[in-house]
Order: C-alpha cells, then structure tokens, then sequence
C-alpha cells in the first residue's frame, strides 16, 4: 500500500488520494502531503473513520491484507485476507456504490467472487466496475521476453489470460507484439518463470515478504489506464480477473477496452 500510494501521489492524473489502515496511516499520509504534486493526501484509521475516507471517492484500490511467507500458496492466505476483503468491499458497496473497484489482495482468482456477491447483498452490483489487479503478470511476461530477446520492454506487450495464481497464469507469447518466437523448451521455461515470478520474489525475501514494489507499479498502472479511459481517452487495453462470459468459467482474466463507465467491450481471448 504504501509504495502504490507513492506512486499515485505522484500522479497528475490523481486529485485525490485517501489512504485507509488500521494502523499507521495518518504518518503515511502526512509523510506524502509533503510531495509537491496536486493530489491532497488524507489518512483514516480505524474501523469507524472508513466511511468518510470513502465517500466521493472514483477509484477504490484494495491492497490490504497479508503477504505469501515462503512454501506458502496464494491459497494459504484466503482465510485471513477474505474477511478483510469482504469488509471493505461492504463499505464500498455503503459509501461509493458507484466507484471502480480494484482487488489486489490475494488470491484474486477468490477475492474477486467474494466482491462479487458482496456488492450483489447490497443491491449495487455493477460488473463493469469490478477489477481483479492481474497487471504484475503482463507485466513481468513483457519484462522477462524483452530480456531474453534484447528489448526494450516498455515497448512489448504480452496479454495474460485466464487467473491470478500458478498454472492459472497463461502467457499468449504468440500475440506478443512485437511478434516472438521462442525454441519449445525456452518457451516451457519462459512460461514457467512467469507463472511462479510471484514464489521468487517470496523466496528471495526469505520471510521479509512478498512483491510488493513491482506490484505497486503494476497496480499504479492498472489505475492510470483506469483514469485515463474514465477521462475519456479512447483505445485503453489491460487484462484483468472479471465476471467473463468467454469460457466456462465464471470469471476470467482477458484483454479488456476500458471506458467511461468501466468495462467497454471484453475483447476475449483471441486466436490461440
């Protein structure tokens, strides 16, 4: 949370920027208010200053929650971080019905159901609104075929479809543009560090914790795509984990055109 509000405080596109916790926010926010860009900053502690912290707001992001320790699975953390989940998103639901959600709290492939049917209780479901943050998947596949190809990977787009967590993670390494291709067992490889890139970084902090800068940036990405199509600005793509009517299953990460009102066109999976 705090490198993500970092990244949004510094942020043109940002007027705005409420911080909630239920422990130290009111240092985070004060800490940030220093920044010299146009976003005021405010911190909410607590249970009972939530609804004020977020009321008008446009833009929810959740990415509260505890973080993989090492030999742990996405899974592992679903009794802690749901309930954290649906009590926030039941405040969302009360105080900014209307706003875009994001869920970065793991694992999305079950935080986002779970958001689902709590904003469904309250009468105020919008599917277009609900976003599960799979951003840090495209973008460490685009970080990863850009090293192994010598480019700049700003400038390579790998969409990921499917789920957030292991073997639910599918690179299309054939629509990449620019166009590459890879020998079979490099491809294998490439595939396989792009669905564990998450047990890496948790194994390389050995305990200290899990991705959390590169999914600050990644989820500053997903927002500012967000904002931009609210804004009005047209062709915006990103994938993410939502109510999908293009496989079997009942939610699906694909590319997605962003609008106005959230969700405009599902483009789907495309030729595989």
């Amino acid at each position: 949370g705090q490198p993500l509000s970092l990244l949004l405080k510094n942020s043109p596109l940002v007027s705005r920027l409420t911080l909630y916790d239920i422990a130290h926010t009111p240092g985070v926010a004060a800490d940030l208010s220093h920044i010299e860009t146009r976003a005021t900053v405010k911190g909410y502690l607590g249970p009972e200053q939530l609804p004020d912290c977020l009321k008008g707001c446009d833009v929810v992001v959740i990415p509260a929650g505890v973080p993989r320790k090492p030999g742990m699975t996405r899974d592992d953390l679903f009794n802690t971080n749901a309930t954290i989940v649906a009590t926030l998103t039941a405040a969302c639901a009360q105080h900014c019905p209307e706003a875009m959600i994001c869920i970065i709290s793991n694992p999305v492939n079950s935080t986002i159901p779970i958001t689902a049917e709590v904003f469904k209780k309250h009468g105020v479901y919008n599917p277009n609104k609900i976003f599960g943050v799979t951003t840090l998947d495209i973008v460490r596949a685009n970080t990863f075929v850009a090293e192994l190809k010598g480019l700049d990977p700003a400038r390579v787009n790998v969409p990921v479809i499917g789920g957030h967590a292991g073997k639910t993670i599918i690179p299309l390494i054939s629509q990449c543009t620019p166009k590459v291709d890879f020998p079979q067992d490099q491809l294998t490889t490439l595939i396989g560090r792009i669905q564990e890139a998450g047990t890496e970084v948790v194994k390389a902090k050995a305990g200290a914790g899990s991705a959390t800068l590169s999914m600050a940036y990644a989820g500053a990405r997903f927002v500012f795509s967000l904002v931009d199509a609210m804004n009005g600005k047209e062709g915006v793509i990103e994938c993410s984990f939502i109510k999908s009517q293009e496989t079997d299953c009942p939610y699906f990460s694909t590319p997605l055109l962003l609008g106005k009102k959230g969700i405009e066109k599902n483009i789907g999976i495309g030729k595989i």
